[in-house]
């Protein structure tokens, strides 16, 4: 496969998922999942996004095995 190919495919995904995003922001709430922790004290917040990171861990996961077993059916 033609890198340029792959690298606009990717970009093409990309601008999907944004826009999918933007549209559907009030139904999604990817950053506020259970399991994130937020700490606020005075003029101090932490923020780290535990389950949302597992979340999307999980996403890539089963994605990226998806492509890899359809490149290497070919």
């Amino acid at each position: 496969m033609n890198i340029g190919k792959f690298l606009v495919s990717i970009g093409f995904f990309l601008v999907i998922v944004g826009l999918f995003f933007i549209l559907f922001e009030k139904f999604i709430h990817i950053g506020r999942l259970p399991g994130d922790i937020v700490y606020e004290k005075d003029n101090f917040k932490f923020y780290f996004p535990l389950g949302t990171s597992i979340v999307i861990s999980i996403i890539l996961t089963i994605l990226l095995n998806l492509i890899i077993i359809l490149i290497s059916k070919k």
